[in-house]
């Protein structure tokens, strides 16, 4: 990792260096060659702090489930995307328990009722890890429930429950309406608005249709805990064109607040002489991660395609026939030259066959490759190619070392951000 960290006197100072450690990564990512990178709104987990983004580079292979939206600005990992439904209005009906033998998934009572998932109230439940008291979430039946909301919102560790018979909840048939104390009842706000629900009645195979969470349960605070989607409202520009992908994280930025200074007793004496805890922010990239990220990204079936910010060397020149001595003092004079413009150079003069020296070269990915052998000599030339394929020719043996310089400082001009 690549950490740095900042102290502040104030939130206002803190956040304006924020905003440039922002735009410096930003700017690093864009120099490095990483093509599709995005910054997203994160949870800040363990770290503490009340604002964070991670820097995502997309791929199908990510291990991070990023929430896009094509039509504005807005980028969050799905673990601190805001959910927005819309309910449409329905007809208030009487709450009715009615028998559902057997229909213990959303999935089997949609079926058996004819109702679509999106009527209907899910319960989830879950355990304090401190105690194993219980605490249901009801969510509309078509969503999921996002944990880590959920726990930022309980300010407490949780894992998925183990009901026992001793708990009073009916496994599989559980609903707001007559639940036992044992249990905490969290209402996600994708109920808020229905006018009729189907829920369960926590009685072994019977559930409740008609349930109206206002009239039947009375005041209820909802809570943001569920996860967004394909296609659902966007918290910014709402419209309904959020996007799911997935990414790999290269970078984070932190404002952690006096979380550390304050547990670790730090403190600086202000204008007034009073003792105060700074405020710190957190800055860091996986730079392990942020190469193997870009090679994902930039390669072909022969190995990695380096962008030449990054690459271990600039140019290599292959010397196909070092038993040659034509061919050995062209190579030498041309590695000499480049060493002298600065150019960073591997100089491959093994005795080896030049299949597998080209092979080799591909798999080291550098930019630009330079081949000496008899017949270039013969033709006064040296043959110059990119690794990406995109160029090969030859140029004359005099011009090649400022040939290549040129081609060198072009390649560079592309991530002069």
């Amino acid at each position: 990792m690549k950490d740095a960290y900042s102290f502040h006197t104030s939130q206002e100072d803190l956040e304006r260096h924020y905003e440039l450690e922002y735009k410096a990564y930003e700017r690093i990512f864009a120099r490095a060659g990483a093509k599709n990178v995005v910054a997203v709104k994160s949870d800040s987990g363990m770290m503490g702090g009340s604002i964070s983004h991670e820097f995502m580079l997309l791929s199908d292979i990510g291990e991070d489930t990023l929430v896009i939206c094509p039509e504005c600005d807005y980028r969050a990992n799905m673990e601190a995307a805001e959910c927005i439904v819309e309910n449409e209005s329905a007809e208030l009906r009487p709450l009715e328990k009615l028998h559902t033998p057997d229909c213990k998934t959303i999935e089997e009572l949609s079926r058996f009722l004819k109702c679509e998932e999106k009527n209907m109230a899910k319960a989830v439940v879950y355990q304090k890890n401190e105690d194993d008291s219980y605490i249901i979430v009801f969510i509309r039946g078509d969503l999921d429930v996002n944990e880590t909301k959920l726990r930022n919102y309980l300010g407490f560790d949780i894992h998925p429950a183990v009901i026992t018979e001793e708990s009073g909840i009916v496994a599989g048939f559980i609903g707001p309406v007559g639940l036992t104390e044992n249990a905490r009842a969290v209402f996600d706000r994708s109920l808020r608005g229905i006018s009729s629900l189907v829920c369960g009645a926590n009685e072994i195979d019977y559930h409740y249709v008609g349930l109206n969470v206002g009239r039947d349960i009375g005041d209820t605070e909802y809570i943001d805990v569920a996860k967004t989607y394909d296609g659902a409202i966007c918290p910014k520009c709402g419209k309904k064109a959020l996007t799911i992908k997935k990414g790999i994280e290269i970078g984070n930025i932190f404002q952690l607040g006096t979380k550390y200074t304050k547990s670790m007793n730090m403190t600086y004496l202000d204008r007034d002489g009073e003792a105060k805890n700074p405020i710190m922010g957190c800055y860091g990239i996986g730079v392990g991660r942020l190469s193997a990220s870009i090679c994902q990204e930039s390669h072909d079936d022969y190995g990695p395609i380096w962008p030449i910010t990054i690459a271990p060397w600039e140019v290599e020149i292959c010397n196909l026939r070092c038993d040659d001595e034509t061919v050995n003092a062209e190579a030498q004079k041309l590695y000499e030259e480049l060493q002298k413009e600065g150019v960073e150079v591997l100089y491959d003069d093994r005795n080896i066959r030049p299949g597998a020296m080209f092979a080799d070269a591909d798999l080291f990915g550098i930019p630009v490759r330079a081949v000496v052998s008899p017949k270039t000599c013969e033709r006064s030339v040296v043959e110059i190619s990119y690794r990406d394929k995109s160029f090969k020719g030859d140029v004359p043996s005099k011009d090649a070392a400022k040939e290549i310089k040129r081609m060198v400082n072009e390649l560079k001009a592309q991530y002069d951000i």
